[in-house]
């Protein structure tokens, strides 16, 4: 993968968001493409290696379209400014598809580097079932959290998204209750390749999402 072609290309079209310009630089987006491609086809094989469970993801399907949806959106800027993937289990990348806890990454156009895995977003009712896991298995649950790669790696979940009040159905004395509160059970790690490009990035992901395994396998539990 070119990194540097790459953000170089991203860049571009951050100044230049129309379908003119992406229609004349069509033939170089469709080269990075297929890199990235390759890309996540390798990821996914090293990751197969500690969770056999994705063995069977389909790269691409794995990778987000450029196209953005703007049927809701205030920004009607017509592609995305990053490249991403999303490997899961199931195939799917959408939480409402069911796609349940992946591994996702994306570059953008500054070479910062986004790395998460869990599940972002549940549809409500995943969501429930998240929660009233935490209870049922609150020693295991506690295990994940002070899970020791976990927290070196990604300094445990992600907690910005989380309610003021008990969500609805849960009573205050439940057992982690600041963790039931929460709207996403993510963890993230961000760092910058611009400068330092790895040797071997695929690699360089699948050892930081190995960290995350426990949380991922911790949500496949969840019934």
């Amino acid at each position: 993968m070119h990194i540097r072609d790459l953000t170089q290309f991203l860049a571009e079209l951050s100044e230049n968001n129309n379908r003119a310009w992406f229609v004349m630089n069509k033939p170089r987006y469709d080269i990075l493409r297929a890199e990235f491609l390759e890309l996540v086809t390798k990821l996914i094989a090293d990751i197969a290696k500690f969770d056999p469970a994705v063995a069977a993801c389909n790269p691409k399907k794995a990778l987000f379209r450029i196209n953005r949806d703007m049927r809701f959106s205030h920004d009607k800027s017509p592609y995305k400014t990053t490249f991403s993937a999303a490997i899961t289990a199931s195939g799917m990348k959408k939480p409402s598809q069911g796609g349940g806890p992946m591994y996702y990454f994306h570059i953008d156009a500054k070479g910062a580097l986004l790395m998460a895995a869990g599940e972002y977003m549940p549809p409500s009712d995943r969501l429930r079932a998240i929660r009233q896991q935490v209870i049922a298995d609150a020693s295991g649950f506690g295990k994940l959290i002070k899970n020791k790669k976990l927290i070196e790696t990604y300094g445990g979940l992600e907690e910005e998204s989380r309610l003021s009040r008990p969500p609805k159905g849960f009573d205050a004395d439940v057992p982690h209750l600041e963790f039931v509160k929460l709207k996403n059970f993510i963890v993230v790690k961000e760092t910058s390749i611009a400068k330092k490009i790895p040797a071997d990035l695929g690699k360089e992901l699948a050892l930081v999402f190995k960290d995350a395994l426990p949380l991922v396998t911790w949500l496949r539990q969840v019934k």
